[in-house]
């Protein structure tokens, strides 16, 4: 009988980050996806990542609506309880073999605790990883409730086990995100208009003489400044005047703040070089990535998916801190003039050479067969 894998997302980042090992474990024969899809990856504001999803061939099981606004750390507290409820009926109606929950935004959690509570083996994707913000507590808290961890680098391998849990239910199988960008470094061709397949607003820019990308999002525990944040990143580029493509922030604490310091920048300035998505399909994304001049912002596209691609990148802030990162990342803080420096050396400096530090482009097929015949566990104890 094949084995029932529950695979949550709950945000729209979260599906690059597993789409190759759901498509992996969709056409394995031991293996059977329950797909739940869940918080903001079903919400407009964010990009609608569900129409994505379903419209890549997946079916979805269950839908999980769980955001409470405000966009502070009280909702996000509220969020994640109202996610262990929900997810917790969830689980008891579908009755899988194992819980799949990935990486480390605040909410994830809720999958973690809703399973090991339950007795349901819980398996984590990319643990062990060391960044800021609050996602730094929540993906080593899904570790210790996690039974099986497929991580994403070596570094990480050895820092899960150094955690206490046993070698052998931990496997560097490499990020998914990486099998996107092997496909995309392979063709790379931007084959798109992005304005006429995603609509966006603001100016319809000359993008094909050169352009840069903007992903920047609140820092959860810094979220009074997400505002003040942003607007110094929206000054530099509206000075540089360079074409830019500029992506909505995620659902965190502070992307109030983010999101009203971008309307207001916009209305007040009307920018002419700044176009403004939601979101795009994984592909076009990456695509859009590898043919620009820079990526600046806090992302962790930028330290994982740009290493492989060798994008250029100005990580700005503290949400990647001590992130192991490639030779492709300068990191500023929020100073104006610092940031203005970074973009136009990195953008100035093409010698980016492409490195393998989050797999080899063979995660999704590495996870679905470790799935298909790993010990299925919901008890462990701490090895020392």
């Amino acid at each position: 009988m094949a084995r029932k894998i529950c695979v949550v997302i709950t945000a729209r980042p979260s599906y690059s980050r597993i789409k190759t090992a759901l498509t992996a474990i969709k056409n394995h024969s031991k293996l059977e996806l329950q797909l739940v899809i869940a918080g903001s990856a079903l919400l407009g504001r964010y990009g609608n990542a569900i129409d994505t999803i379903e419209n890549d061939g997946f079916e979805v099981a269950e839908k999980v609506f769980m955001v409470l606004e405000g966009e502070n750390p009280t909702a996000m507290a509220k969020t994640t309880g109202l996610g262990v409820m929900e997810l917790s009926n969830v689980f008891y109606k579908l009755q899988p073999d194992a819980v799949i929950t990935i990486a480390d935004r605040f909410e994830t959690i809720a999958a973690s605790i809703a399973a090991a509570y339950q007795n349901i083996p819980l398996i984590h994707i990319q643990g062990g990883e060391v960044t800021g913000n609050i996602d730094e507590k929540v993906r080593h808290a899904n570790t210790k409730l996690a039974d099986i961890h497929l991580v994403a680098s070596q570094d990480a391998y050895e820092r899960v086990i150094k955690m206490g849990e046993r070698p052998e239910t931990v496997f560097n199988t490499g990020c998914p995100s990486i099998d996107l960008a092997l496909e995309i470094k392979q063709n790379s061709k931007l084959d798109f208009d992005p304005f006429k397949k995603y609509g966006g607003v603001g100016e319809l820019i000359n993008w094909e003489d050169g352009y840069i990308v903007v992903m920047q999002h609140p820092v959860t525990t810094e979220y009074k400044s997400a505002r003040e944040d942003v607007i110094k990143t929206l000054e530099v580029v509206n000075e540089l005047n360079m074409p830019t493509f500029w992506f909505w922030p995620n659902v965190d604490a502070g992307s109030d703040g983010t999101s009203s310091g971008i309307r207001s920048f916009r209305e007040n300035n009307q920018p002419k070089n700044i176009h403004f998505f939601k979101n795009m399909e994984p592909n076009d994304f990456l695509k859009l990535l590898v043919n620009s001049q820079c990526l600046i912002g806090n992302s962790s596209v930028g330290i994982r998916e740009c290493s492989y691609l060798g994008v250029p990148v100005v990580n700005i802030g503290t949400r990647q801190n001590r992130r192991q990162r490639g030779n492709n990342v300068t990191d500023v803080s929020y100073d104006k003039d610092k940031i203005k420096a970074a973009i136009l050396e990195r953008i100035a400096n093409k010698n980016i050479t492409s490195e393998s530090i989050y797999g080899d482009g063979e995660a999704g097929v590495k996870i679905a067969e470790t799935l298909a015949n790993v010990t299925l566990e919901f008890h462990k104890t701490i090895t020392y």
